[in-house]
């Protein structure tokens, strides 16, 4: 989808790394398609999706909800993957990738820890070694997914650069990279990262929009939906989403940054408002950032969502005006989460709360069709709603 043989995606894209990562990167990106297309890895991939993942995930129509925002919304369910969001859909396509390219280590940053989780989760099914990277910041705020990583048998290295969130872990985890070349794969979590990251991390994810296509003919008689809604920190969830509808001019993609505190408080994580373009791990894409090219340190409450940039991939979705971007702060998504836990009974990660949010900045037709990616689920941040408080 989108990509060129470069790599770009319009203006955005490229793989800017070290001469010392050339041979990994290079490696990668003369065998990804290659082995995705082999039967061998398709007969795999297709396997454990449905038997260890557990897809495909439900496309559930929110009675509730419907009533309150007057259209049909339905949740694609990624919350009840195999541990408990959308990223394993990825490690998994990732780990078969290194079995074949001869890998037998695995290292990984994570942020909100499900990322994480789900590394250290194959990690443990394929019998790899497993070191994931996790900021400081992050490891106090997620305790539980980091405990889940430990007992999955990975090493959980924090990250005390910087803002020691995710920027810091992904800085960490390339060094690492840069230091065992020829028997380590690093598996990254989001679109992001030098070619063919962005695009290799969105065909696996594109499972997401494929099940939503073929389900909404089950439901509706029409695979199109009239909007599509994704929450967006790097962007693989929404990636996912709305890779098969990003050519339907009709399906209205929507996109959900956190605006943190306030995108003029100093203290938000909303690059398409905040961002300009620039390099950051590895390739050309919107980046928050001071005069002089260094990086503006982001803030969210959502442990997923506070990076200082977007995949190449939405940068370009964003410059052409295909995917149109919202944004909403700290307490517009917590109390979707909320909503959403009252209306529905389904606790969201705070990262997916963002997308719910959404539906309160959207006006919308009695007949309209909104699928909102339900990317993740709340256990991890049971601590932060309790502290939140105000239900």
């Amino acid at each position: 989808m989108l990509v060129d043989e470069r790599g770009y995606y319009g203006q955005f894209g490229g793989a800017f790394i070290p001469e010392m990562l050339f041979p990994n990167v290079e490696e990668l990106r003369t065998s990804y398609l290659s082995v995705m297309e082999s039967e061998s890895f398709k007969k795999e991939f297709d396997l454990l999706l449905k038997t260890f993942v557990g897809r495909p995930t439900p496309l559930y129509f929110a009675s509730r909800l419907s009533d309150k925002y007057n259209a049909k919304v339905y949740l694609k369910r990624e919350d009840l993957c195999h541990t408990g969001a959308h990223k394993v859909n990825n490690t998994v396509g990732q780990i078969i990738l290194a079995k074949h390219l001869g890998k037998n280590k695995i290292i990984a940053e994570t942020g909100a820890g499900q990322h994480g989780v789900a590394t250290a989760t194959v990690c443990a099914l394929m019998g790899m070694e497993c070191i994931v990277y996790m900021g400081q910041v992050d490891i106090e705020r997620q305790k539980p997914n980091v405990e889940r990583m430990r007992i999955l048998g990975a090493t959980v290295v924090p990250a005390m650069s910087g803002s020691m969130t995710l920027k810091d872990a992904t800085n960490e985890a390339m060094r690492h990279w840069i230091s065992n070349p020829t028997d380590t794969h690093y598996i990254i979590g989001s679109v992001v990262g030098p070619h063919p990251y962005p695009d290799m991390v969105a065909r696996f994810q594109s499972v997401i929009s494929k099940e939503i296509r073929s389900q909404l003919i089950e439901e509706q008689g029409n695979p199109y939906p009239d909007y599509v809604i994704a929450c967006v920190g790097g962007g693989s969830n929404a990636a996912g989403a709305y890779y098969h509808f990003v050519e339907e001019e009709h399906v209205n993609l929507i996109a959900v940054e956190a605006a943190g505190k306030g995108v003029d408080t100093g203290e938000s994580a909303a690059t398409t408002v905040l961002g300009k373009p620039g390099v950051l791990h590895g390739s050309k894409t919107l980046l928050m950032q001071t005069a002089d090219g260094q990086v503006i340190e982001p803030y969210s409450i959502s442990a997923g969502l506070d990076y200082p940039g977007i995949g190449p991939m939405h940068a370009h979705l964003f410059d052409i005006g295909r995917v149109r971007f919202l944004n909403a702060t700290d307490d517009e998504a917590m109390n979707a989460g909320i909503a959403l836990s009252r209306l529905e009974g389904i606790i969201p990660a705070i990262e997916s709360a963002h997308a719910i949010a959404a539906l309160d900045k959207l006006a919308f037709d009695s007949d309209d069709v909104v699928v909102i990616n339900l990317s993740g689920r709340g256990d991890k941040d049971l601590d932060t709603y309790i502290r939140y408080g105000n239900y």
